[in-house]
């Protein structure tokens, strides 16, 4: 099965690379950009079928490795 691991700065954060991404659009023309905030997405494929073994598997590999839980949260979908 697939799943997907999300991990996004926490609101408060500051995300530098977010500012930066934010006005090299603003200086490509895009307009209405009011700000952007960056993160990290994770595609894993899992082996088995038990949906719910598969999420509580990520998000221990998520609390140890993907996210540092300090600044960033995350989200497990199963896809």
């Amino acid at each position: 099965m697939k799943a997907r691991v999300t991990v996004t700065l926490k609101t408060g954060v500051l995300d530098p690379q977010g500012k930066a991404i934010e006005g090299a659009l603003h200086s490509l023309g895009i307009e209405g950009v009011a700000s952007v905030r960056q993160g990290k997405v994770f595609d894993i494929e899992v082996v088995g079928d038990d949906a719910e073994a598969a999420k509580a598997a990520l998000a221990a590999a998520s609390e140890k490795l993907l996210a540092n839980t300090v600044v960033e949260n995350y989200r497990v979908e199963i896809l």
